[in-house]
């Protein structure tokens, strides 16, 4: 008998659904979005007369141009935001039903909110979308994956004596990004309280960061090697096999971008998606094309994608049908 109970544990872990969810019932799909500030997300909401006539907000978009038809879902008969109730959200400081109110702060949207609409469709379950991102932070340090070792090529005095005085900084946020994936899922009742206890199944993650490691030499020389040992750490912490992951493209500078780090950078991540490893399981979002002009944005802050709202929306828009193809062929797989 505890043989048998064993086994049945192991199954569970390794389809990465909690005991619960053994039982017959439908568990929550979860997925973790991670990153860092274009993961926050910083597409602006209000259409503000004084950011270029309110052009690129969201609210513009539902409201005017040749974007109103296809970005509709996002409001009700009266210009109402709609507030999905079979999307919930935890990011950081705040959780509830999918609504714009999910970006860096309130007034701000990332990819979450056209992801969540993508997937939520998809699924008949209730869906969970879970996103640990913070703004300024790379992948060689902060998010250093335990796999990649220690850094050995010079860093500069300045982040050389952080983490002297605390060795901790490196991998930090991987740490944190998987302590509260486990602490929301541990206490979702107090999060959600229409959860019902039936289980969840950690279905896919998606990334999209890479400003803080295309603006140095060294991070980005070693960006590919430390992007392929973050997916397979987070599938061993996680223990999910073949976890389905998603990498959204940094391109926030769109099709003409030149600088050779940004360049480089862009390779790398799409390069990681081509590892035999991880061809049927990881998928490359290209997003240069999703860039839209400060012509016609709310600002021209370059690195924030100008915090043109329709940029967001059509990058967790590809992630989400990304999401979906590699679900559909893991599926077909079983």
């Amino acid at each position: 008998m505890m043989f048998r109970f064993r086994c049945l544990l192991v199954v569970v872990c390794l389809i990465g659904l909690s005991p619960g969810s053994a039982l017959g019932q439908r568990p929550l799909k979860v997925f973790i979005l991670a990153g860092q500030s274009n993961m926050q997300g910083h597409g602006i909401v209000p259409a503000d007369p004084k950011r270029n006539r309110g052009q690129g907000s969201l609210e513009y978009l539902v409201r005017e141009g040749p974007t109103v038809k296809r970005f509709q879902h996002l409001v009700d008969g009266d210009h109402r935001w709609i507030a999905r109730r079979d999307v919930w959200i935890w990011f950081i400081d705040r959780q509830g039903n999918l609504t714009p109110d999910y970006g860096a702060r309130p007034g701000r949207i990332g990819p979450e909110l056209q992801f969540g609409h993508v997937v939520g469709d998809y699924f008949e379950e209730q869906v969970l979308l879970i996103k640990t991102a913070w703004g300024g932070k790379s992948l060689a340090v902060d998010f250093r994956p335990p796999s990649a070792g220690a850094i050995t090529y010079p860093v500069g005095e300045k982040l050389a004596a952080r983490i002297r005085r605390d060795p901790q900084t490196l991998g930090r946020y991987y740490r944190q990004m998987l302590t509260h994936v486990r602490n929301v899922l541990q206490t979702l009742k107090k999060h959600f309280p229409e959860y019902d206890g039936r289980g969840y199944q950690i279905a896919g993650m998606g990334w999209h960061q890479g400003w803080n490691d295309r603006v140095n030499q060294a991070f980005n020389d070693e960006y590919e090697q430390n992007l392929a040992h973050f997916i397979r750490d987070v599938r061993r912490d996680l223990g999910i096999v073949n976890l389905p992951f998603v990498i959204a493209e940094t391109g926030m500078h769109g099709p003409g971008e030149k600088h050779p780090r940004a360049l480089s950078l862009m390779r790398a991540q799409a390069a990681v998606a081509r590892y035999e490893e991880f061809r049927e399981n990881v998928a490359f979002v290209a997003t240069q094309k999703f860039h839209r002009p400060p012509e016609v944005s709310p600002s021209g802050q370059g690195y924030h994608w100008n915090q043109n709202a329709e940029t967001y929306l059509l990058i967790g828009e590809g992630m989400g049908k990304a999401m979906i193809e590699l679900l559909s062929r893991k599926a077909a797989g079983n």
